[in-house]
């Protein structure tokens, strides 16, 4: 019985799910120190509304990235699990889609943040009278 040549051999799917629990872990190394950096970052800064409204906004683009991150680690495990190349390319395409719907959503998101904290910043700029 011939083997079908789009199919991806188990030894290599082990390899590839050892690979990326490797990574996995280094990426979550990763995160911790980013997210201590960061912290460290805005407690240096002095409070008060333009900053808590720019703390706001890189608060929520790390969350973003981390899901993002998080999307992108869980397509490599899907795909280091796929069997074949159709499963491989289904799974890239409904990744594609649905991480389209979610980095217009955070676009949005982040947008709306930036023009709050903008405007409260000129707000908070304008002489008293």
């Amino acid at each position: 019985m011939t083997q079908n040549p789009f199919t991806i051999p188990k030894e290599m799917r082990e390899l590839v799910e050892k690979n990326f629990e490797q990574a996995q872990s280094a990426f979550g190394q990763f995160s911790d120190a980013m997210n201590q950096t960061m912290g460290m970052w805005t407690k240096a800064m002095p409070a008060n509304n333009i900053t808590s409204g720019f703390a706001l906004v890189q608060e929520r683009a790390m969350h973003y990235a981390k899901q993002n991150a998080e999307a992108g680690m869980a397509l490599a495990n899907d795909i280091a699990k796929a069997k074949d190349i159709q499963e491989i390319l289904g799974l890239q395409t409904s990744f594609a889609q649905k991480q389209m719907q979610s980095y217009a959503q955070q676009t949005q998101e982040l947008g709306r943040l930036m023009t709050e904290t903008t405007e409260e910043a000129a707000e908070a700029m304008k002489p008293k009278t």
